[in-house]
């Protein structure tokens, strides 16, 4: 018998909102700390991921670069301004992911990336549903080497990432659209949240 619409929605919000717990919500407020050090502190965030997850990070990178410090443009007395957080989603550019894809392959594309642009005191951020794409999987790794911490935010079970990430947030939830929705709702939490404090409303 086929669902009907009504209940086919009831369904998937409430999947949606389960899957932010008590123990969850704490872990995105331990990345919020960290994003909020990033920005005081001037360091590089990278954000990365494949498909859907690939857009999101472009979409949360534009959030972070212009959404937060919004407070401070609009009060150009204040001094030491930061206007944004300066967050690189590794994906944006599509000479750099076919030229590193077709020169040095498809797992690299990210990790190479790192490289050339991170330094120890950056943070860098996957997203993934499975955990266990090799390109995300090696980005973590040269963070490791470069001493950046990585943080994963995972669906289904965490995968490998889970795994080899200094911190993870899994969204144990076998559904890869909700995974993805978890993604953005989680960055929006953090971006408004980050940008309250500024604003000294919280």
């Amino acid at each position: 018998m086929r669902m009907d619409f009504e209940n086919f929605a009831s369904s998937y919000l409430s999947n949606l909102k389960n899957s932010f717990n008590k123990k969850i919500i704490l872990q995105i407020e331990s990345l919020a700390n960290d994003l909020k050090s990033c920005w005081e502190n001037g360091n590089y965030v990278f954000i990365c991921g494949n498909g859907g997850s690939a857009g999101n990070a472009m979409h949360i990178a534009n959030d972070f670069h212009y959404g937060v410090g919004c407070n401070n443009r609009s009060t150009s007395s204040k001094t030491n301004v930061k206007p944004g957080i300066k967050m690189l989603a590794l994906p944006s550019n599509p000479s750099i992911l076919t030229c590193l894809a077709n020169d040095i392959g498809y797992d690299n594309v990210y990790a190479h990336q790192l490289k050339v642009l991170g330094n120890p005191g950056d943070l860098l951020i996957v997203l993934s549903g499975s955990g266990n794409s090799q390109n995300v999987i090696k980005a973590i790794a040269e963070a490791k080497r470069l001493n950046i911490k990585s943080i994963a935010i995972l669906g289904f079970d965490g995968g490998k990432c889970k795994k080899i990430a200094n911190e993870s947030i899994n969204f144990e939830i076998n559904d890869m659209q909700i995974a993805e929705d978890t993604q953005l709702i989680l960055f929006h939490l953090c971006m408004q949240w980050i940008s309250k404090f500024e604003s000294k409303e919280i």
